[in-house]
Parts: structure tokens; sequence; C-alpha cells
């Protein structure tokens, strides 16, 4: 059936630091991205900032504790405040993240990578239709980065993820810095991961910065989009099309009119890589 969400634009990640220019209405773009945890509250400033964002554009809710991989209940109180932000802001959509993140009730504060199973992905599959069930809607999934990998997997990473998304009958967060950081780690194609994803299931697209650290990249979120990664983007806009996608900058962030930048280059690639290919596909053989 596919999961393909409303073309929003290209939208930026709202953090604390911009919330006096939302306040004042100076702050704007296409959409925001907002971390569901942090308005997961019944009232109070953040709330009302995010109110008063959601007047000027659509918001989408990004959560990073729903812990989708976890063979712990899904949490019953968390799902129920969820859904009731979700009534309050009416988000474009909702998404997390297929990972895990809690065990035995106690919360890792970080988004851990699964074995790459048969078992896993009728786990994970499993719980996210119970979440749609509970939310009334569909979700999207993310791709996380990675800095091991699991003996007993079966599978490459992006077949699990395509399958995951298949099963649950979800849409996919494609998070394409995150696809090159686990590339560069793992050594596998970025672009064969790409390649491998039902198009029809990619709902959004997430760029971000990472860091060297040498024998590995670490996902921080506290720097520009690279060369590398925008190179990636350009072929995720070759294989998917417009596809709605943020810029997420959690660490170091910058000024807004900075932020905003990066999201007018995406727009920029996106304009002059689909109209070429627009005019390619219409050219008429010499």
């Amino acid at each position: 059936m596919g999961c393909r969400m409303p073309f929003l634009g290209h939208g930026v990640g709202l953090r604390t630091k911009h919330y006096p220019g939302i306040w004042d209405g100076t702050a704007r773009a296409d959409w925001f991205e907002v971390i569901s945890e942090n308005f997961m509250i019944p009232g109070g400033r953040p709330l009302a900032v995010l109110e008063r964002a959601r007047a000027i554009a659509p918001v989408v809710l990004h959560g990073v504790s729903m812990s989708l991989g976890s063979a712990d209940p899904l949490n019953d109180d968390y799902l129920l405040e969820l859904k009731t932000l979700a009534a309050r802001i009416e988000p474009a959509w909702i998404s997390d993240h297929l990972c895990w993140g809690s065990i035995g009730g106690h919360y890792a504060h970080d988004l851990l990578p699964l074995p790459f199973t048969e078992e896993a992905i009728a786990h994970v599959a499993e719980r996210v239709r119970i979440v749609q069930d509970r939310l009334g809607r569909k979700i999207l999934i993310e791709n996380v980065s990675s800095y091991l990998t699991f003996t007993h997997s079966t599978m490459p990473e992006w077949q699990f993820l395509a399958e995951v998304a298949t099963r649950a009958d979800c849409g996919i967060l494609l998070d394409v810095n995150n696809v090159y950081v686990s590339a560069h780690n793992h050594g596998f194609d970025a672009g064969m991961y790409l390649a491998e994803l039902p198009p029809d299931r990619i709902g959004q697209i997430h760029l971000a910065g990472h860091s060297d650290h040498g024998t590995h990249l670490l996902d921080t979120h506290d720097a520009p989009v690279c060369a590398a990664v925008w190179k990636l983007y350009r072929t995720a806009l070759l294989l998917f099309g417009r596809v709605s996608t943020l810029i997420e900058w959690d660490d170091q962030v910058p000024e807004f009119d900075e932020l905003i930048a990066e999201a007018e280059r995406a727009r920029a690639i996106e304009r002059e890589l689909l109209e070429v290919s627009l005019d390619d596909r219409h050219a008429v053989p010499a």
C-alpha cells in the first residue's frame, strides 16, 4: 500500500535556542520537527511555543523513546500522552526510531541497534502495528546510525528496514546522514542501501552533520551537512523524488538564519536535480 506523506518542503528541527524567534514570529520555515517527549506535558511555555509554531507552519512529532525494538512491553502511559499531544497539535505525522533504548524499565537514553534477523522483524513489526492502532494513524520509522554489528544478523540493514516497514504497513524516515555514517563504519555501499528501499514507503528525509573520529564516524548533529552527505541526498532524490526534507542540528546549534540556509541548500539541490531529471526524461534521442 505504501506510506508516502504529504510533501511539506524543506524544514528544520525546532530547538530551544530558537523559541524567541517562534514567539515573536521571526523564525519561519516550511515546517518544523520537534522532539515529542519535550512537549508531552499538560502546559507551560514549551507547549505554548509549540502551539505558536504550529500556527506558523506544519509540525511533525519525532520521538526518541518509544523503544520499538525493546523486549519490554510498550509503555501505555507514553502512548496515551503522545496521542493527547497529537490531538492538541495535529501534526502532519509522527515518527520514531527503529531501535531499542530500554530494558527492564530502565532507559539507556540512546538509540541502540537491533540484530537484523527474522525474529526481530516479526517482533518490531507487531509492535509498530500496535502503536499505529493506539495512535489511530500510521507512523514513520527511522534508520539509526550504528557502531557495531551482530554476528547472528542474517540480512543487511536495508533489507531489515524495508521488511519491517512492509509488514507493519508504516513509512520510513530515511536519515541520509545515518546511512552514510553506518556505511563508513561498516564498509557497505550507501548508494546500494538507498536503491534497495521501497520508494513508496519513504515519507521523510533527515539531513545532519557528523564528526570524524578517525576509526569511525559519530552521528553528532553538531555541524553543517558535509559534501558526501549532500551527494548521497542527490542519489535519494533521484530514487524517491520530492520528499519532505529536514535539517537536524542538536548540538552547537547555530542561529536560525544558518539553519534555514541549510534547508535552502536542500531546496536548491532538489530543484536543480529534479528539473534536470525531468528535462532528461523528455529529451528526444539524437
